[in-house]
């Protein structure tokens, strides 16, 4: 998306009395004045105006299901598409990368010392807010990359991972520590956290999957989503998939059961690594 395809898209907004499409967001974005901002060209403003409530725009621009949320709100469905919401998002955050526009600096000062145990999208959103706060913040992580499900969770296709990478940095530059390959518990106890820290804040994902206790399930070649997607990203981080460590689907007939974002990231991861056939079960 061009510039000015991004300000002619703005443009079409009808600037409604009482908009609908900032109820369909999670976090209450701002998406009326964003979008007004960017059709008058004053993208800096459009990008603070995101960055007060986002704290992952560039990212949420391109995972966030938009058209079941923002977009199905925007009064413009009704009659014709709709405003496409995540694609402004993801411009205004992408171009503001590109000419170094930053939110509002962190506050002078550090008010506390906070640990922030998991790297994932909640993590990485609290030890942003935290550190604009004040706060001198670290954040533990027991992978071996941050991000958490940013990084081993969602396919690269689906969110190139220099992305998350992107955003880790910006946070390093704002003051934010990351202590990789760090699992509380086992590397760290909790009691050194305590001792160390005025704060933790727990911002771990489930890892725990959903089994099925069904007969043949004791068979080979039955993986976990998760376990999957993830021996894929990773074999592609750490050698271009030439380590062969990733679990492969090439030549074979696939089954995915669910159908969620999850399922459909590995129905299409499995497309891509060259199934024979795959079929995708929902209930």
């Amino acid at each position: 998306m061009t510039m000015s395809e991004a300000i002619n898209e703005a443009r079409r907004c009808l600037n409604c009395a009482r908009p609908t499409c900032r109820t369909g967001c999670p976090i209450a974005n701002n998406i009326p004045q964003f979008i007004r901002a960017l059709s008058e060209g004053n993208i800096g403003l459009a990008y603070e105006t995101i960055a007060e409530r986002s704290n992952l725009p560039a990212i949420c621009g391109r995972v966030c299901p938009h058209e079941r949320q923002c977009e199905a709100h925007c009064v413009l469905t009704k009659n014709k598409h709709g405003i496409e919401i995540g694609s402004l998002e993801m411009f205004i955050a992408d171009f503001a990368h590109e000419n170094n526009l930053k939110p509002l600096p962190p506050s002078t000062g550090k008010r506390g010392k906070v640990a922030v145990i998991g790297s994932g999208p909640a993590g990485l959103a609290c030890a942003d807010q935290l550190n604009k706060a004040g706060h001198s913040v670290t954040v533990y992580e027991r992978a071996d990359r941050a991000g958490g499900l940013l990084m081993y969770g969602i396919p690269n296709m689906k969110l190139d991972k220099h992305l998350v990478e992107r955003r880790i940095k910006l946070l390093e530059e704002a003051g934010v520590t990351f202590e990789l390959n760090s699992e509380i518990g086992h590397k760290i106890s909790s009691e050194t956290l305590l001792k160390q820290f005025d704060a933790i804040a727990l911002c771990t994902g489930s890892t725990v999957p959903l089994d099925l206790t069904i007969p043949g399930r004791e068979l080979q070649g039955i993986h976990f989503a998760k376990d999957y997607l993830h021996s894929v990203t990773k074999s592609f981080l750490d050698s271009s998939l030439q380590d062969k460590k990733a679990v492969s689907a090439k030549g074979k007939d696939v089954i995915v059961i669910g159908g969620g974002d999850t399922g459909t990231d590995c129905v299409a991861t499995a497309i891509r690594q060259g199934c024979r056939s795959v079929k995708q079960i929902e209930i």
